[in-house]
């Protein structure tokens, strides 16, 4: 995927706010901050950290990165807290 691709998908998204897919199927948008718990270390980030999401952004490859504590990671390391 080139640039210009992935700003025209970027064009209907918002690095503020994720949809999500509940437990009992149920669509719902979480907006930024959101609670997220860090499934494995990394970063400066420790297993089991109860940490807020600043951000939502995408790579060139489409996938999706949270920034905490102003750095960008990987979404597959964390499980997303829902009240």
């Amino acid at each position: 995927m080139n640039g210009k691709d992935l700003a025209k998908q970027l064009k209907y998204s918002s690095s503020n706010s994720l949809l999500i897919i509940t437990w009992n199927n149920l669509l719902k948008q979480l907006y930024c901050p959101f609670k997220v718990s860090v499934l494995r270390s990394v970063g400066t980030l420790k297993k089991g950290q109860i940490v807020w999401v600043e951000q939502v952004n995408v790579t060139m490859e489409l996938k999706t990165v949270f920034v905490v504590e102003g750095s960008a990671y990987y979404f597959y390391y964390f499980d997303i807290l829902i009240d």
